[in-house]
């Protein structure tokens, strides 16, 4: 049956930023589809973790600075340790600064190149590691952006990580799919968090954005459920080096 191939029970998934937001929204729906899950990231993550559990499943969190690749190995190891093997990785952490581009410090460079593209690829070498040790291949997948496809303004670090993020999916699925390791990544539209609390402030320009987005609304992190769980599950095995748009229909406008 068709649905069965949606079925992620004995799976284990590291979901990084999975304390709140789109990373929250995505761990709890691998939970429902039957993965344990190992959040990680430097907030409290009680509330995720009482709702994996609330889906029947176990929930480990990992306490890590992820703007410095020193946490990778630790986070491989604790994982292991905990639930015996790793068969999902979601890149979902991620920061943004915004500047003015004559204006744009190294500081705010680094800070967001590190956490966004660093060092999501040096824990998906790491990942795609375990995955050929364990002989079963494997699912990572990556949160690119609208901005891994449009420039954007004042944001020359974000745009820049997320059109890295996009290029480095294809280039890790061309690499390890011979593996039986599938990356992909999923591109969310304009999504009601914590990083975009500026904009929806900012009266004229959720005003633009709306008018934008042919669903007239904008996205909640119940809305990647879908996406994540598809990407994570034997339904997409021959799904390889794609970005999924998840965007209301923001990019056919």
């Amino acid at each position: 049956m068709i649905l069965d191939k949606f079925n992620l029970d004995g799976k284990v998934a590291i979901v990084t930023g999975a304390s709140r937001g789109l990373g929250q929204g995505m761990a709890v729906a691998l939970a429902e589809a039957g993965a344990d899950i190992v959040g990680v990231g430097v907030s409290d993550s009680s509330a995720t973790s009482a709702a994996v559990e609330a889906a029947g499943r176990r929930y480990l969190a990992i306490k890590a600075d992820l703007t410095s690749t020193d946490c990778v190995d630790g986070i491989i190891t604790q994982a292991i340790s905990a639930f015996g093997r790793i068969d999902i990785l979601v890149n979902n952490a991620g920061t943004i600064k915004r500047n003015d581009l004559l204006d744009f410090t190294e500081e705010d460079w680094d800070t967001v190149m590190d956490l966004n593209l660093k060092t999501l690829f040096f824990l998906s070498q790491a990942v795609a590691r375990e995955f050929v040790d364990q002989g079963n291949g494997g699912r990572i997948i990556n949160i690119a952006s609208m901005l891994s496809y449009q420039g954007g303004i004042r944001v020359a670090s974000y745009t820049s990580s997320k059109s890295g993020v996009k290029g480095l999916t294809m280039l890790m699925a061309n690499e390890l799919a011979g593996q039986g390791i599938n990356v992909n990544a999923i591109a969310p539209g304009y999504m009601a968090t914590d990083n975009t609390q500026q904009l929806r402030n900012d009266e004229k320009r959720n005003a633009e954005i709306l008018a934008r987005i042919p669903a007239g609304r904008w996205g909640t992190p119940g809305d990647l459920a879908g996406a994540v769980v598809f990407l994570a599950s034997d339904a997409a095995a021959y799904v390889n080096g794609t970005t999924l748009a998840v965007d209301g229909g923001w990019l056919a406008r």
